[in-house]
């Protein structure tokens, strides 16, 4: 079995849920980027709200392949990042273990978005000890035994709003209100090994 789906950056643990159990994920590196998506933000929770973390790129407004994205280093995006997650997550339980594998590939200063997504997320692929199998669309071609889920996980949608995810709570660093579907790096930093079955209590569909 496998899937077909966009690329993210740090997904959202729907995204996680969506290719769960999934031996093969292939991601579609022939599109054009599309702005105010997850390909380019993601959400983590700090002590008085949920923060969004954009990262900036050029010419994000044009109809440019997605693989042609440049990240835009000359804003401080990377720093605010890296603070911003350790502001969050510096005291959940795995974060001394789990954060260096993720500060590793962001201070390679990667010059294009699709390249760090993949980076980002084959470390948390890894964190999760999935045996997934990951491709590119351009190099698989086309495989019509795959699911395609692209176009369907939409930043301006609420989760609810589609049949993948169902909150499946867990211990959070703030709040007394559990907050679903942020990055999944919340899940990892704060559950550990605990985030795959997690993810697997997630699935609105089983």
């Amino acid at each position: 079995m496998g899937i077909l789906t966009e690329l993210y950056y740090l997904p959202n643990i729907e995204y996680f849920t969506a290719i769960e159990g999934e031996g093969v994920l292939v991601i579609d590196d022939c599109e054009n980027f599309r702005k105010q998506s997850y390909r380019n933000r993601t959400s983590v929770l700090l002590a008085n709200k949920t923060e969004t973390l954009s990262v900036p790129v050029y010419e994000g407004n044009k109809q440019k392949p997605y693989r042609d994205i440049r990240i835009d280093y000359h804003q401080k995006w990377l720093n605010i990042h890296l603070r911003g997650i350790q502001s969050a997550y510096g005291k959940a339980p795995f974060f001394e273990f789990y954060f260096p594998y993720f500060e590793q590939v962001f201070r390679q200063n990667v010059p294009f978005l699709m390249d760090l997504n993949l980076k980002l997320l084959t470390v948390c692929l890894k964190l999760l000890k999935t045996n997934i199998q990951v491709q590119l669309l351009s190099e698989a071609g086309e495989n019509h035994g795959l699911r395609d889920l692209r176009g369907v996980i939409k930043a301006k949608e609420d989760y609810k709003s589609r049949e993948i995810y169902r909150p499946s709570p867990y211990n959070q660093l703030f709040g007394l209100d559990f907050v679903p579907n942020l990055s999944v790096i919340d899940l990892l930093f704060c559950q550990g090994p605990e985030a795959p079955s997690i993810i697997r209590a997630s699935k609105k569909n089983d």
